[in-house]
């Protein structure tokens, strides 16, 4: 491909909320280094309930069968090539004139570091694993586009934590000559990358701070009972008050503690985080236990950032994305918390705070396409640079 042709691109991902995929359309055009990236189109396409229902008990860690994880896996692939299929007629491309489609899938475990004790070992030796479902093989079959998929594993052989991925993309569209970067994406786990000025790729850096919306969410489903998802504008969080002691007993979560590199999921700040910490204070008020979380989300990447990122870097601009930046009392707490810094949304980069991680995704696939590396090892670990993902092709005869 020619540089100044455009080349169409979707991505599609479910965070660790599992409210449904999100799903963008991308034309994609320029040096590989240096590529340009306008969004097409963008929708997310919500889980139907049962389909929720159980996505969430599996990745939850409850009792099920294999029966259950291949039925699933091939019943997320029919879900995520519907939207890829969606969004390409909102987008008004033909999905015969993808390039690819890139889908990061719908993550059920993931584990960066090696487990502690004896759970994880093969022959003797403690591993980590990470498990994404949605069979591309199905996406490939009803788009007749390729798919790249399975995008965490090659960085996990390769030593790494396979997460967080998004920095190679931030540090392709978001480097600056002269000023010093972090973009920060509050999805259900927070995540930065840190891109010093004039950054090459092996000085960036970045990790999962610990939960962005998770907790919050959490909370918000089980006092609504499943009527409601997420809390709009932190508006019920910001009635309530901070629960000191439980704030502090979470700020002491070995988690928060562990240096870079490092990755979280609902493994750490899941089911059982929600139940060991805020779950069991019955006395406490909804809207108390609900600032106490997005404070615990606030405080601790405030944290991450203070001891990690500013003795390095010097940092002009935090850049932010994800569904957590709808949260206004999140996003007032982030910018009392980091005075020195301007926090800005990433939509002034055009990066939709939204569509960001479904686009990341389609510029990975599109490298892995090329076969350039997606993974920094400074971010996640790994031992060297990686091709990411693997690609499936439909194949007729």
């Amino acid at each position: 491909m020619r540089e100044g042709e455009t080349r169409w691109a979707v991505g599609l991902i479910s965070g660790t909320s599992m409210d449904g995929v999100d799903a963008a359309l991308v034309g994609i055009r320029g040096p590989a280094e240096r590529p340009v990236v306008r969004l097409r189109a963008f929708r997310t396409f919500p889980y139907p309930a049962s389909l929720h229902k159980r996505l969430f008990g599996l990745a939850a860690g409850r009792t099920t069968t294999a029966r259950e994880i291949s039925t699933l896996n091939f019943l997320l692939g029919e879900t995520l090539a519907d939207a890829a299929l969606a969004i390409c007629h909102e987008g008004g491309i033909a999905p015969r004139k993808l390039a690819v489609i890139g889908s990061h899938g719908q993550t059920v475990f993931h584990q960066g570091s090696p487990p502690r004790g004896k759970g994880g070992s093969y022959l003797g030796q403690r591993l980590a694993s990470t498990l994404q479902t949605g069979e591309p093989a199905v996406i490939a079959e009803r788009t007749g586009a390729p798919v790249v998929a399975d995008f965490r594993v090659a960085d996990m052989a390769a030593g790494g934590h396979g997460a967080p991925l998004v920095p190679l993309v931030d540090y392709l569209l978001l480097r600056h000559p002269k000023q010093g970067t972090v973009a920060l994406n509050l999805g259900g786990i927070a995540n930065l990358t840190v891109i010093p000025a004039a950054a090459r790729p092996e000085v960036v850096f970045g990790f999962d701070t610990g939960p962005g919306n998770m907790l919050i969410d959490g909370l918000v489903r089980h006092f609504t009972h499943g009527r409601k998802a997420y809390d709009a504008g932190g508006q019920w969080a910001a009635q309530g008050k901070i629960i000191e002691p439980v704030f502090r007993r979470m700020l002491h979560a070995p988690f928060f503690h562990e240096r870079p590199p490092k990755s979280a999921g609902r493994e750490e700040f899941g089911e059982e985080f929600l139940r060991k910490y805020l779950l069991n204070r019955r006395s406490q008020s909804p809207a108390n236990l609900l600032r106490t979380a997005t404070e615990l989300t606030a405080c601790s990447l405030a944290r991450a950032i203070e001891r990690f990122v500013f003795p390095q870097v010097r940092v002009h601009h935090l850049i932010v994305s994800g569904g957590g930046a709808h949260n206004a009392l999140l996003m007032a707490r982030i910018r009392e918390l980091l005075p020195q810094v301007a926090v800005h949304l990433s939509d002034r980069y055009g990066l939709l705070i939204d569509a960001k991680e479904a686009m990341a995704f389609a510029v990975l696939a599109a490298r892995t396409l090329n076969e350039l590396p997606g993974n920094l090892p400074g971010v996640t670990g790994a031992r060297h640079s990686v091709v990411l993902g693997k690609l499936l092709k439909v194949g007729r005869v």
